[in-house]
């Protein structure tokens, strides 16, 4: 596996797992607040979406020069 698919794997697994985490501290908020991730709430969400411009930005840019 190549560095350039490794990336893209690690931007789809990071961007799943904070999007989860996300989903747990928006629809679980007494669980979240219990583990004291409460305020974490809002830097989740917009991890989340930086995440994705992101992996959009470099999926584009390297989109001429991968492989399949």
């Amino acid at each position: 596996m190549s560095l350039k698919y490794f990336h893209i794997v690690f931007l789809v697994f990071a961007i799943l797992c904070d999007g989860a985490f996300w989903l747990w501290l928006n629809f679980m908020p007494e669980d979240a607040a219990a583990a004291g991730a409460a305020g974490l709430k809002n830097y989740a969400g917009l991890l989340c979406v930086a995440l994705l411009a992101y992996g959009v930005w470099y999926l584009v840019k390297k989109m001429r020069t991968i492989i399949v």
